[in-house]
């Protein structure tokens, strides 16, 4: 088959990491190639390289496209030749309309006056193209993250592409919304689009993807055709992780003991639209060494529960109460739930979780600085000493602590944040999606420290949108849906077809 893209010996070196080891990729045209690997492996780092982020000049190698030698100086050179990537953070502004995110910085103008009838038109059809019915002029604001993934992709053509890069493009969708994205691939893939998919949704890659390549530790290990037979999930993550994953899922034996905390009758109102009745008279509990989990679709409310009972950082009217220890506690602000016992494990690690900007250290010790201070001033060493305590009980893999969190993995950076709430010194911890867009390397550790707080005596309630991940881990599962809780499941008699009748059985729309 036509070869559209070769990278040849690619080597980049960043301040004491070989993040690139001599890799080769070819990418044929017209096929959907698969980058797989752990955190840290290269994925992203190549395809920066690919795209111009890193120019030409950065790195060792050569890259042809369309048999011809490239030397992109940056984003736009690379788009200039039809190379499109999307990136897992959305690119949008949310208080532009549809029309105006597609076309921004490659306007449809004359004279330097923007000709909208023309940009809504042509909005429209390449909208029709990814299977959006908006208007035109719909903010972003206002269209679900399913939604603004298709926008993005319509952006992407409106640049005439011919090769789409899209970085865990699934990674914030429900199960529909990842189907419509997969499905769109292949519609691609028939109109002669090339597509490199990076993900670490290996049961997502097995269905759309022609050949996979298995970056790890920055070197290209393997590329897997999938028309030579199917590839299974354990040989892909074999070569991910260097060895076989027998179990998914960590075994642990628990040992449960005394309620730690409950909500009662909790109720939450939209903060902007305060009439709308988010959190509908829940009641939840979690025990002493016991995982409990909340299962639901995406919209479901179990992220502004947490966000609520957590110093109401979410929500007005809030009603309802918080129990620590059979004794009730004040949870109104931050600050107070975490005296009272309390931690909460953002899903947006980047966004909300750190200060990126930061080192590793000064992000572990934030939510508790009397901890490493003497008289209101901060101890430097207590801090690094902290700091290095947590790097080596939780294996974040960086150099050295004075690394700044934003050079990390995502895997590593959601050790960072469990290290900040730990140190904090919580009964209860919320994970909400403690494992999203990171491999299942990393996964697997992430699991492994959290057996390790249920044994450590903690509460852990576990807030995931992969059903297989909240069997594998919990020992009970709470079932939630348009805000109310519809029942709970013993862990060992769970399953996802239980799960979904449960959710299903609450609209009224169970058979």
């Amino acid at each position: 088959m036509d070869t559209i893209l070769e990278m040849r010996n690619i080597t980049k070196t960043f301040p004491g990491v070989k993040a690139l080891d001599d890799v080769s990729l070819k990418v044929r045209r017209g096929e959907i190639h698969a980058l797989c690997g752990e955190n840290g492996a290269g994925k992203s780092t190549l395809m920066k390289v690919l795209s111009g982020v890193y120019p030409h000049g950065s790195y060792d190698g050569d890259i042809l496209f369309d048999d011809e030698i490239q030397t992109f100086r940056d984003i736009r050179d690379s788009e200039d030749r039809g190379i499109i990537i999307i990136h897992q953070e959305l690119a949008l502004v949310p208080l532009l309309s549809i029309a105006e995110n597609i076309f921004l910085g490659n306007e449809i103008a004359e004279n330097g006056i923007i000709d909208w009838p023309a940009t809504f038109a042509r909005t429209i059809e390449l909208l029709r193209k990814v299977g959006l019915k908006e208007a035109p002029n719909t903010l972003v604001t206002n269209i679900g993250v399913g939604k603004q993934q298709l926008v993005e992709i319509a952006k992407a053509l409106s640049k005439k592409v011919k090769l789409l890069i899209l970085d865990e493009p699934t990674a914030s969708l429900q199960e529909n919304d990842s189907q419509k994205l997969l499905d769109l691939l292949i519609e691609f893939r028939k109109q002669g689009i090339t597509s490199i998919l990076i993900s670490h949704k290996l049961n997502e890659i097995s269905k759309v993807a022609d050949r996979i390549t298995v970056l790890r530790d920055g070197q290209a290990v393997s590329t897997l055709d999938c028309h030579d037979g199917p590839i299974s999930e354990g040989a892909i993550i074999k070569d991910m992780v260097g060895r076989d994953m027998a179990h998914r899922y960590p075994d642990r034996t628990p040992v449960i003991g005394e309620t730690l905390m409950e909500v009662r009758n909790w109720n939450v109102y939209h903060p902007l639209h305060i009439d709308r009745h988010l959190i509908r008279d829940v009641n939840i509990s979690v025990a002493r060494g016991e995982v409990v989990g909340i299962a639901g679709l995406m919209g479901a409310g179990r992220t502004e529960l947490a966000m609520s009972i957590f110093g109401r950082a979410y929500g007005v009217n809030i009603s309802g109460e918080v129990l620590m220890h059979g004794q009730p506690v004040d949870v109104s602000t931050v600050e107070k739930a975490i005296a009272a016992g309390l931690a909460y494990v953002t899903e947006d690690r980047k966004d909300m979780g750190l200060v990126l900007d930061e080192n590793i250290t000064r992000n572990i010790t934030l939510a508790n600085l009397p901890g490493v201070s003497q008289r209101g001033v901060i101890n430097e060493g207590a801090e690094r000493q902290v700091a290095e305590e947590y790097r080596g009980r939780i294996n974040i893999r960086t150099p050295n602590v004075a690394q700044k969190v934003v050079n990390l993995s995502g895997g590593n950076q959601q050790k960072v944040v469990v290290s900040k709430w730990l140190f904090a010194g919580p009964d209860v911890l919320i994970l909400d999606e403690p494992t999203r867009g990171i491999d299942v390397g990393a996964k697997y550790e992430i699991y492994t420290i959290i057996n390790k707080l249920a044994a450590d005596g903690k509460g852990v309630i576990m807030i995931s949108s992969e059903m297989p991940e909240l069997l594998g881990m919990c020992d009970r599962i709470y079932v939630m849906d348009e805000g109310s809780m519809n029942g709970e499941l013993a862990g060992h008699e769970a399953s996802q077809e239980k799960i979904m009748h449960m959710i299903l059985k609450g609209r009224g729309k169970d058979q």
